[in-house]
C-alpha cells in the first residue's frame, strides 16, 4: 500500500468536510472520502482520495468537546434524538456499544 500523505490545512478541510461540501485537494480537484476509522483517545481518521492525482491523504477528527458532549447529553436526557453537533441537522447519531457514534466523522458523543 502506498503512503498516506498529511494535509497541510486540516481546519479548512474539515469545515468543508461537515458542511458537506465538495473538499478541494492539495493537488487540484477534490478530495473523496475513501472511509472512516477510529483513532486514539476518542479521535477518527478519514482516508481521502484526490480526484486527480490519486494520492491519498489522511486527516484526523478531533474528539468531542465537552459542550458538544453536553448537547446531546442535554438531547437524550429530554428523550430526543440527537444529530450530530458537526454535521447538524438530518445526521443522527447512531449507537453504537456503550456510546452513540456520528456515522459521518466516526467521533463518539455521549454514552448511552
Amino acid at each position: 500500500m502506498t503512503d498516506v500523505l498529511q494535509i497541510d490545512d486540516e481546519k479548512r478541510v474539515l469545515k468543508q468536510y461537515y458542511g458537506g461540501v465538495q473538499m478541494d485537494s492539495p493537488n487540484g480537484g477534490f478530495l473523496m472520502v475513501l472511509g472512516i476509522r477510529p483513532g486514539e483517545g476518542g479521535t477518527a481518521v478519514c482516508l481521502l482520495e484526490c480526484s486527480v492525482s490519486s494520492l491519498r491523504y489522511r486527516i484526523v477528527i478531533p474528539k468531542a468537546t465537552k459542550t458538544e458532549r453536553r448537547k446531546v447529553k442535554d438531547v437524550l436526557d429530554a428523550g430526543d434524538d440527537p444529530d450530530c453537533p458537526r454535521h447538524g441537522p438530518g445526521t443522527r447519531l447512531v449507537r453504537a456499544g456503550k456510546n452513540f457514534v456520528c456515522n459521518s466523522c466516526g467521533v463518539a458523543y455521549a454514552r448511552a
